[in-house]
């Protein structure tokens, strides 16, 4: 895990060494075990890197690193198969001077070129300067775990793990309106019409599951995507029995993969059904690397709060548990230091917890955690997706004798299916027009906003549906779409901030890719979300944590942290600098805040907190 900074120029003399130095120093916080710096003869190519020392400790592990005397690659992430490929590419002839995976990956790109990726398990964000070709090739991992931010003006190309670095090297920091419209209105950190864009007019992403050709003298910027999932493409024929085989097998697998380490590796303990798995199966591999140390955000008397759950799993594994105490008063000690980190607008307080658990496992020298990340999006685990398989089985006939509605009714599901949800079953292209004609109302009628900055804005703004409304197509478009990589930005700069490595088991994309090719009823059964891992965790976790009714999403009490003085005295400061801005009308000053939880709808006025860390 590491930070990674780069420049392609067409006049050499345009950026120097000096301006990557300042970008690379920009992330020192990423990387706090070594820095490295390169610039080729001619000064078009500069590339620089941070290290976080994870495999191979040695300095033969130093980046920038060059290969075959034509290559020099710089790597941010993991490429957990990299054991397994490395054997695969010196029965082909490859040598190797280092115990690492960046090296693998070098090789790989030498041997299949742009098809290496196929062959990669893992989360990565790196770039390939091949000096006879005079071409960059850059990729980012399937599901945008780690970050590529780049900035492009037809004739120089610069790229970083975090915009900070771009700001370093004195690209102008100028706030993108349309997508600042769409998180003030309904709450979007991201537009999946157009994956490349961030909250700056002028800085972009390569999007997850993309790679990119950067080439000189042309200075041609090319991205093309090269993993997809079919969400239609279902084996309908597999039992219960083979199912179940084959997840315990490709779990195992990806939890036994990201255990791989020269460093300790703990574990990220909600005490939910995700990361308690995952404490299970790694308690079965008894890995050399695993420290039986977890780390856990606690909030006494919140009645969300789920220490009960996480200390039962860790006394059963007998694992160490750490936990943290996160409440309103830390986090203005925290806050300028939150916002630093995340760069851009975040939707949740849920994140500042995330960011203290990180904190926690830096405090006890563990450098690397598993988390149960994806595992909800991938496998149906939000009671909102009760209503997409609902609707799937009423369009097919099958509702009623299902008997779905009763069993959910049964367990405590307060999830409701009535005249709106059969309308969409029987006309989704006419409910997706109405729902996006709704909320663009809803939008353009929000009083707080000024009215110029609606009319400019509000002709892009871009509430989207899933294309077809089946449980598999609202999870693809949740997993790959839109939802997913936002929480992935908030894990990225979360961990980083304080120099640590998180590793996603659920995110394994053959694991993944096995999950969508699975119909519907392996997801939810007899009113039971996630029904497969529970199935397949029966027999290794107590019954109270594999049967838990209560979907909690790791929430924070934020609506008591939002009736703290402190905070709203900051929410009105966020107010005051959206006003100069001519984003917020100044009656919006005058209003009550309004204390929202977590993840209710309409948060607005924790909105316009995060929305003013666009104008520092």
């Amino acid at each position: 895990m590491c930070g990674i900074t780069g420049i392609i120029q067409s006049n050499s003399l345009l950026f120097s060494k000096e301006h990557l130095q300042k970008m690379t120093a920009a992330l020192a916080h990423r990387g706090p075990d070594g820095e490295g710096l390169w610039k080729n003869d001619s000064g078009n190519v500069l590339l620089g890197h941070r290290r976080l020392s994870i495999i191979d400790l040695s300095d033969a592990g130093q980046q920038p690193m060059h290969y075959l005397n034509r290559y020099t690659i710089i790597h941010n992430g993991e490429i957990y198969n990299y054991v397994e490929l490395k054997e695969e590419l010196q029965k082909k002839g490859y040598s190797f001077r280092s115990k690492t995976d960046t090296e693998v990956i070098a090789a790989a790109y030498d041997c299949w070129k742009e098809d290496c990726l196929d062959h990669f398990d893992g989360m990565f964000a790196f770039a390939i300067w091949d000096e006879k070709e005079r071409e960059l090739f850059a990729a980012r991992d399937r599901f945008g775990e780690k970050p590529f931010y780049y900035y492009y003006d037809g004739k120089n190309f610069l790229f970083a793990s975090e915009m900070k670095a771009l700001w370093a090297a004195g690209i102008e920091r100028k706030p993108n309106l349309k997508m600042l419209f769409n998180f003030i209105t309904i709450g979007y950190a991201d537009n999946p019409a157009r994956p490349e864009e961030t909250f700056y007019n002028n800085i972009y992403k390569l999007p997850p599951a993309s790679r990119l050709y950067y080439s000189l003298p042309e200075n041609e910027l090319t991205i093309e995507k090269y993993w997809d999932i079919d969400p239609d493409k279902q084996n309908k024929k597999i039992t219960d029995t083979e199912a179940l085989e084959q997840f315990n097998h490709l779990f195992a697998t990806s939890v036994k993969r990201r255990l791989r380490s020269d460093v300790t590796v703990g574990t990220s303990l909600s005490g939910g059904l995700d990361s308690s798995s995952i404490a299970a199966v790694s308690h079965e591999l008894r890995a050399a690397s695993q420290s039986h140390q977890c780390f856990t955000a606690i909030f006494p008397e919140f009645e969300k709060d789920e220490s009960v759950f996480s200390k039962q799993v860790a006394d059963q594994f007998n694992l160490r548990q750490y936990t943290v105490n996160v409440s309103a008063d830390v986090l203005f000690s925290d806050w300028e230091k939150l916002l630093y980190h995340q760069e851009e607008p975040f939707s949740s307080a849920s994140i500042y917890a995330q960011y203290k658990v990180y904190e926690l496992a830096k405090q006890n020298n563990v450098k690397v955690l598993l988390d149960g990340q994806g595992a909800d999006e991938v496998l149906a685990g939000y009671h909102k997706y009760y209503k997409w398989y609902w609707q799937e089985l009423f369009h097919q006939r099958k509702l009623l004798r299902s008997r779905e509605l009763n069993a959910s009714k049964k367990i405590g599901v307060q999830e409701k299916f009535g005249i709106k949800n059969i309308a969409a079953s029987l006309f989704p292209e006419l409910a997706t027009v109405i729902l996006e004609r709704q909320y663009l109302l809803k939008a353009i009628r929000q009083e707080d906003l000024n009215k110029d900055f609606v009319r400019l804005q509000s002709k892009e703004a871009y509430y989207t549906t899933p294309t077809h409304f089946t449980l598999n197509a609202v999870l693809y478009f949740n997993t790959c779409m839109h939802g997913l990589e936002e929480l992935l930005r908030y894990a990225d700069r979360n961990s980083m901030a304080h120099s640590q490595e998180v590793r996603l088991p659920f995110l394994s994309h053959e694991l993944v890719e096995f999950i969508f090719s699975l119909p519907a009823h392996f997801k939810i059964r007899n009113g039971w979300t996630k029904w497969i891992l529970r199935e397949s965790l029966k027999n290794k976790l107590s019954e109270s944590i594999v049967l838990r009714r209560d979907k909690v999403g790791f929430e924070p009490p934020q609506l008591q942290w939002m009736q703290n003085e402190k905070v709203q005295e900051y929410i009105r400061e966020a107010k005051r600098k959206l006003v100069h801005e001519k984003i917020l009308n100044p009656i919006a000053l005058n209003k009550k805040i309004v204390p929202r939880p977590a993840y209710e709808a309409d948060n607005y006025d924790w909105y316009y907190l995060t929305a003013a860390i666009l104008y520092p």
